[in-house]
């Protein structure tokens, strides 16, 4: 039996749960719709949700109107969910991540507590919540949030599954853990059932603990793992016979073993990542980890902190030898390393702890002192004064994560540790969204929606409007409506060789298509403006920043 600790926490943990939850939720959704989408991954993900809920097809994904299968729908399919009941907003298109990252941390505190007792939950959640790299993404809409959610869901039903001596109950929380990873596959493929396997099947081997494998319920949780990712795999194949070479060749094997995204990386790539998203905690790992290994009785029938430390390892393994990188990839190792840092930080003496605050507000104090000067590293594409409003926010964010290390100093070394925790807790969540507020003063390098305003009054019932050499991916999300491509296919290549009039193929065309037209409307890069005004095209400029120009032949 996994040993509990007896402490229930300090009183007020017990007297104002009801408050502290209604204080983390106000934190964590306050500025979803404060910055405009961010391009690529937010403008993508929140127009295939909105022609999505335009069109009415719920089984073919579209992107500019184009098929696109790289990725499963749930996530589209709660977005445009949430658009016809609230509207389109970036607070629709980014609620399916901030809610399931909002959850995550409440399962996260639940698993914790159930596996290891209320202050290792508490803990947990507040170590959770205040990652700096989890709050982050937790606010962004892209599909690692919810994928995320639902490997902790099954990672966590696989534990209490372990943990629980009656059979039934085992049963059900191991059922749960099959459907998660069911939902986990329709949030962003086979990496949903994968890590969750391997992680059991590393276990399994280490610790030579073949009977595990009786328990796993293979029979009833393949049923139901099947019942809720087949369907839709079934009707899109049906629909679209290139559909299954595509999603399961090109984009997880392919994708995973070669550089074609161009998302290429060195095999320490993610070192870098998991320690400045970890932090305020990450000079705690280590101890944690070394406890995690130790901890567990050696004649104990299920051991769940090494298998937390298998999880969190094979994850972070499996996506360093992959030949594509991005930094939101290993979010789904953070639940794993929150549950044994929280359990951790429940057991560890308030003095230590205390001594483990000053490198963080050292950091916190640096950042204060360089904040204010980070105009100096003004560009032409993001200009001193876009800088210094970001500025303004920093200052203020790393101010607050100062005092939250200065508040749990002093609350640690008072043997306060549970609330020195959520007070640090609160400083990383507090860091990211201050720092989230103030990215809006780049709106401009990284958004087309100031760019979309001054087209919208010319957007009339069947003027075109022509996208050059280039695809902003927040553009038809503003302006309500898909684009033609010109010259253009990246990650669209696929579903414009099935739809080939979606584009017109060279510039030549699009130029004798825009001299015929009466009205229409382009967008494209300044180099590629310069180019065609020096040819004598007719364009009336309606719009240019550093990196787009918009323009209108009337």
């Amino acid at each position: 039996m996994i040993d509990k600790e007896t402490a229930a926490g300090p009183a007020w943990t017990a007297k104002w749960p009801a408050a502290l939850l209604l204080a983390f939720a106000v934190a964590w959704f306050c500025n979803l719709d404060y910055r405009d989408l961010v391009r690529p991954d937010e403008g993508r993900y929140a127009e295939i949700a909105r022609e999505m809920a335009v069109t009415g097809d719920w089984v073919t994904p579209r992107l500019n109107g184009i098929k696109y299968f790289e990725k499963p729908p749930l996530q589209y399919w709660m977005t445009a969910a949430a658009y016809r009941a609230f509207g389109e907003s970036e607070w629709t298109a980014r609620l399916w991540a901030a809610l399931t990252g909002f959850a995550g941390v409440l399962l996260t505190g639940f698993a914790g507590a159930r596996l290891f007792g209320r202050t290792a939950g508490l803990c947990a959640a507040a170590v959770l919540a205040g990652s700096l790299l989890y709050a982050a993404i937790g606010h962004m809409n892209t599909l690692d949030m919810g994928l995320t959610f639902w490997l902790t869901a099954a990672m966590a039903g696989f534990l209490l599954a372990q943990e629980s001596r009656a059979t039934t109950q085992a049963r059900r929380w191991m059922l749960l853990a099959w459907a998660a990873a069911g939902a986990a596959f329709l949030s962003k493929g086979l990496i949903g059932l994968m890590l969750p396997a391997m992680s059991v099947s590393a276990y399994v081997l280490l610790q030579r603990d073949f009977t595990l494998l009786r328990r796993m319920q293979f029979g009833s949780g393949i049923a139901i793992f099947l019942a809720i990712s087949a369907p839709w795999i079934v009707a899109v194949s049906l629909a679209n016979p290139e559909f299954a070479r595509f999603f399961f060749i090109h984009e997880h094997f392919e994708r995973f073993l070669t550089h074609e995204h161009n998302r290429v990386g060195a095999w320490w790539y993610f070192i870098p990542v998991l320690v400045a998203g970890l932090l305020p905690w990450t000079i705690m790992a280590a101890p944690a980890a070394w406890r995690a290994w130790k901890a567990d009785a050696a004649d104990a029938p299920f051991r769940p902190r090494r298998f937390l430390l298998l999880h969190a390892a094979i994850i972070f393994a499996f996506f360093s030898v992959s030949g594509s990188k991005l930094a939101s990839y290993i979010l789904p190792l953070f639940p794993a390393v929150a549950l044994l840092l929280g359990e951790w930080l429940a057991h560890v003496e308030g003095r230590r702890l205390a001594r483990y605050m000053l490198p963080m507000a050292a950091l916190a104090l640096a950042g204060l002192a360089v904040a204010p000067f980070i105009a100096r590293f003004a560009s032409e594409n993001r200009p001193a004064e876009m800088l210094q409003g970001l500025s303004i926010w920093l200052t203020a964010g790393f101010a607050l994560m100062l005092a939250a290390c200065a508040g749990s100093w002093f609350l640690a070394r008072r043997a306060s540790v549970p609330t020195a925790v959520v007070i640090l807790g609160c400083g990383g969540l507090l860091l990211v969204q201050m720092t989230m507020t103030g990215l809006q003063s780049l709106s401009p390098s990284y958004s087309a929606a100031r760019a979309a305003q001054s087209a919208k009054p010319l957007l009339a019932a069947g003027v075109p409007f022509y996208s050059v050499k280039t695809y902003e991916h927040t553009l038809p999300f503003y302006i309500k409506r898909t684009v033609t491509l010109v010259d253009y296919g990246d990650e669209l290549e696929f579903g414009l060789q099935q739809q080939p009039e979606l584009r017109i193929a060279s510039v030549q065309e699009f130029r004798s298509r825009w001299e015929n037209d009466r009205q229409a409307l382009a967008i494209m890069g300044p180099d590629v403006y310069r180019d065609l005004a020096q040819q004598g095209l007719p364009m009336r400029l309606l719009y240019q920043d550093s990196r787009r120009v918009i323009v209108a032949r009337s």
